[in-house]
């Protein structure tokens, strides 16, 4: 049943892909993917959030117990996305080899946890925290597409997405990692995945801090520039 409806969610996540294609026609491919990326981030962050702080149990507290049924449709629904994404970006070739192992960490921990019929509750959580970024993400890639990159919206996605990667993937990860690693319940391999998804983190977040700095030193040296041009033109309307 299961690799039924692994199988069900990775046809229907193929014909949104098509669907989207059909209507977005003098679009490019990847802008029709990251539609796809899009709707699954929102639609998983909504779900996986009902999961870990409403119908419970509590991540931080109960790693390692029993999958629920709603926990194992939300791995199901992820794994058919990723399944899907890992496909087209090998055969399209965008995304370089961290990107490829984040797909390939992610596919391998969902299967586990389906397998081993535990330690669904942890892993809905780091879906949650991986996926809650990734509509900024997209947000970001699209701006860029459209040309509106380089305004107070580009600032405000790029502010928030850095923000919200720090706070949830790398603070409130470390938190998890540490509960998953201090409990007797999950298993060895789940704590070994666990590691290395928050290993992965790190490198990305080490990507980020280089494109904040980066992006700082730009605004600066612009605002800089535009002082320095504001004074040269008061001055220059005072000797007139």
């Amino acid at each position: 049943m299961l690799i039924l409806e692994v199988c069900c969610c990775l046809i229907g996540w193929i014909s949104l892909y098509f669907a989207f294609c059909y209507l977005n026609g003098p679009r490019g491919k990847e802008w029709n993917c990251r539609l796809v990326t899009l709707t699954h981030g929102i639609l998983i962050v909504c779900l996986t959030a009902y999961i870990s702080f409403i119908d419970g149990p509590w991540p931080l507290t109960h790693a390692g117990t029993e999958n629920t049924p709603l926990q194992i449709l939300a791995l199901v629904v992820s794994l058919g996305y990723f399944l899907f994404d890992f496909g087209w970006c090998i055969c399209v070739r965008t995304e370089g080899p961290v990107m490829l192992a984040h797909h390939t960490m992610s596919i391998a921990g969902i299967l586990l946890a389906l397998c081993l019929g535990k330690s669904a509750v942890e892993t809905c959580a780091v879906i949650f925290g991986s996926e809650i970024t990734n509509p900024l993400l997209q947000a970001r890639w699209f701006l860029r597409q459209v040309g509106r990159y380089d305004s107070l919206w580009g600032d405000a996605v790029d502010l928030l997405f850095i923000l919200l990667f720090a706070l949830v993937r790398v603070g409130v990860g470390g938190m998890m990692l540490y509960c998953e690693l201090i409990s007797p319940r999950p298993s060895l391999i789940m704590k070994g995945g666990g590691l290395a998804m928050y290993t992965l983190a790190w490198v990305f977040m080490v990507d980020i801090a280089k494109f904040a700095c980066k992006k700082s030193r730009t605004k600066y040296k612009r605002w800089h520039e535009m002082c320095k041009l504001g004074e040269v033109n008061g001055h220059t309307g005072k000797t007139e």
